[in-house]
């Protein structure tokens, strides 16, 4: 069984790109990658065809996870029904995401920090406030959450 996991946030060059490429090292690094396909998306367009922002691919790479190739898309209605798990790095994106979608009739969409103690809490944004570490610390808290989630989920 494969779990589609897209990850979104505003423009897609910072946080949700974070979460991808750290999601897929992580997944590889545990041999289960066979058991997910995981992207991500914007709720704008304002950033649509860009790479992953410069220090958000610094942070990513002083970890070892490249991230060459990513190109900021907008998310649109039919991911939806392609994804079963719609992450949000904040809820602004789940009102844009509700905006993009008509809804959530299959309860798909959650934000990242749902998966940890700290429920309802957001994403750290670095585009804001320029601090990455603040946002590595959330995402990988979410992502080590989310990943415990789906696997006791599965037993």
């Amino acid at each position: 069984m494969v779990t589609r996991v897209l990850f979104v946030c505003h423009g897609s060059i910072c946080r949700s790109p974070m979460c991808e490429y750290a999601m897929k090292d992580m997944v590889q690094r545990r041999g289960i990658a066979d058991r997910f396909e995981i992207a991500s998306a914007a709720t704008s367009r304002e950033e649509i065809g860009n790479p992953v922002y410069p220090p958000a691919r610094q942070k990513l790479a002083a970890h070892g996870i490249a991230c060459s190739g990513h190109h900021a898309r907008q998310m649109t209605k039919a991911d939806y029904d392609h994804y079963d798990m719609i992450i949000a790095m904040d809820h602004n994106n789940i009102r844009n995401i509700y905006r993009i979608t008509g809804g959530d009739p299959d309860g798909k969409i959650s934000l990242l920090l749902d998966f940890t103690d700290r429920a309802g809490d957001e994403v750290a944004d670095p585009w804001y406030t320029g601090n990455f570490d603040a946002t590595w610390r959330d995402v990988t808290e979410g992502l080590n959450g989310l990943l415990e989630m789906i696997k006791n989920s599965r037993q």
